[in-house]
């Protein structure tokens, strides 16, 4: 549906509307890997709408092989839906542009495009949703189909294919490189990513936190299907992949960002966590106390992208974490 009138959500709503690479992307500036995206290779008819508010952004018409390995453009589909903003990130100064409702970061427009503009808008395909040219009028883009006069319309909305239900849970139990790798593989996870949370310093880096002078912690934030597995079912296996009774350590990684701590995003997850974090107590299975602290969420600092994904990339990496009985 074109919702492009809609206002833009609030950061709660963007993260549970969003994949952790859509929000990095739109809203904190980020970039996709080349060549490993959604639309850099896509030849189909149609139009690309931000993700976000659904406004029109761009065409297959203008779209063009830049080689570059993401979806390129020699023109918006429609100029007053895009906005040009000087970045001058990263030792360089380039064109910026963004979507005008959203305010989503789109990608860079460059003067090496093809003819007749001479432009390369270099977009981003998380910042877009592709819609066919056979979907305009059922989807709420009626104005652009005659642009594709060979496309049959289709009159009303298919079924559409059931869409997984999404949760977020944020744990920290040590070294965020092994708590990846271990959630990851649980059925129903549907995203990892690490980072830092739980402190006071605004935007940190992994040698600020290193230091353990920041407050925060290295942390796993996980996107989950609640219909395949339960918050319930991701603490006990939290509480399984490492221990939970060492003060500000997990094996030989010592200091407050090494913490076990769980940041609860609602009250029922503050209810759950209370619940298992007393029943493993209870259990025996450690001879000290459970001292996981279980606090609300807060701000989420993506890592660096080199932490991201550390053991999977590197199998034979350091990781201090395994599941107990």
């Amino acid at each position: 549906m074109n919702d492009s009138t809609q206002t833009k959500p609030d950061k709660a709503e963007l993260k549970r509307k969003l994949s952790s690479e859509q929000y990095y992307v739109t809203q904190e500036c980020g970039t996709e890997p080349p060549f490993k995206n959604a639309y850099w290779n896509n030849h189909a008819a149609g139009i690309y709408v931000d993700v976000v508010s659904g406004e029109p952004l761009f065409s297959s018409l203008d779209k063009f092989d830049s080689g570059t390995g993401w979806p390129s453009f020699t023109k918006p589909l429609d100029a007053e839906n895009v906005v040009e903003r000087s970045d001058t990130a990263h030792g360089m100064t380039r064109v910026e542009i963004r979507s005008k409702h959203a305010d989503s970061h789109l990608g860079h427009v460059f003067e090496d495009g093809p003819a007749p503009t001479g432009q390369r808008f270099c977009m981003n395909s998380a910042s877009l949703r592709f819609v066919p040219a056979e979907r305009l009028v059922a989807e709420g883009y009626g104005q652009y189909a005659k642009l594709f006069p060979n496309a049959k319309q289709s009159g009303e909305s298919p079924k559409a294919k059931p869409v997984a239900q999404k949760e977020t849970a944020v744990f920290a139990g040590g070294c965020f490189w092994g708590m990846e790798e271990l959630l990851r593989k649980i059925s129903g996870v549907l995203d990892t990513e690490v980072g830092y949370t739980g402190g006071k310093t605004d935007k940190p880096t992994y040698e600020d936190v290193k230091t353990g002078r920041t407050g925060h912690a290295e942390s796993v934030r996980v996107v989950f299907d609640p219909s395949v597995t339960s918050y319930e079912a991701l603490l006990s296996f939290f509480f399984r992949m490492h221990d939970p009774t060492t003060m500000n350590r997990q094996g030989n990684d010592v200091g407050t960002q090494y913490r076990s701590a769980i940041f609860y995003t609602s009250e029922e997850q503050r209810r759950i966590a209370e619940e298992v974090k007393e029943r493993v107590n209870r259990s025996g299975k450690w001879k000290a106390p459970v001292i996981t602290a279980i606090v609300p969420a807060g701000d989420f600092y993506r890592a660096e992208d080199y932490h991201q994904d550390y053991l999977e990339v590197h199998p034979n990496g350091y990781t201090c974490h395994f599941l107990r009985d």
